[in-house]
C-alpha cells in the first residue's frame, strides 16, 4: 500500500496533467473547489489515523450523501466535509444546516442497517479553508458534532 503522503502526490500531479491537456471541468468553480477539498480531507484523516471504507455514499431509499465514513479506532464516522474560500460569510461548521443534518442522519442510517446494532459511531465536519485554490488547506475537524440543530 503506498503511503498517504505519496498517493496524495501522484493524484496533484494527475490532476495538473489533466488541466492541461483535457478539456475545461464543465462544473461551477464552487464544485470544483468543493471536491478538491474533500480530497483534501480525506488524505488529512487518514493521517490523523481514520481508516476512509466510503466516499460519496448515497442510497437509492433516501435524500442526499455522506461525503466520507471512516473509522477513528472503533468509532464509525460519517463526515461531512465544507470547503471556503472564505470565512467572511458562513464558516464551515455554520454551513451545515438542519436540512443537510437531517439528510445525513438519513442516510447515515441506511448504512448503519448493515452493521451490528451494538456499532458506535459519530457525526464529524470537517472544515477545509483556501486562501486561494493553488494553496495549502488549513483543515479543522470538528468531532461529534450533533446531528439535531
Amino acid at each position: 500500500m503506498l503511503p498517504a503522503v505519496l498517493t496524495q502526490s501522484i493524484i496533484h500531479s494527475l490532476d495538473w496533467v489533466a488541466h492541461r491537456t483535457l478539456q475545461a471541468d464543465p462544473r461551477p468553480q464552487h464544485q470544483r473547489t468543493g471536491t478538491h477539498g474533500e480530497e483534501d480531507a480525506f488524505f488529512y484523516l487518514r493521517k490523523l489515523g481514520y481508516v476512509m471504507v466510503a466516499r460519496n455514499f448515497r442510497s437509492p431509499r433516501c435524500r442526499g450523501e455522506i461525503d466520507l465514513i471512516g473509522w477513528d479506532a472503533d468509532v464509525l464516522c460519517f463526515i461531512e466535509v465544507k470547503t471556503r474560500t472564505s470565512r467572511d460569510v458562513k464558516t464551515a461548521e455554520a454551513a451545515v444546516d438542519r436540512h443537510k443534518r437531517r439528510e445525513v442522519a438519513q442516510v447515515a442510517r441506511e448504512y448503519l442497517r448493515r452493521l451490528p446494532p451494538t456499532c458506535q459511531w459519530r457525526f464529524d465536519i470537517v472544515g477545509v479553508y483556501y486562501e486561494n485554490l493553488g494553496s495549502r488547506p488549513q483543515i479543522e475537524v470538528f468531532r461529534n458534532a450533533s446531528l439535531t440543530a
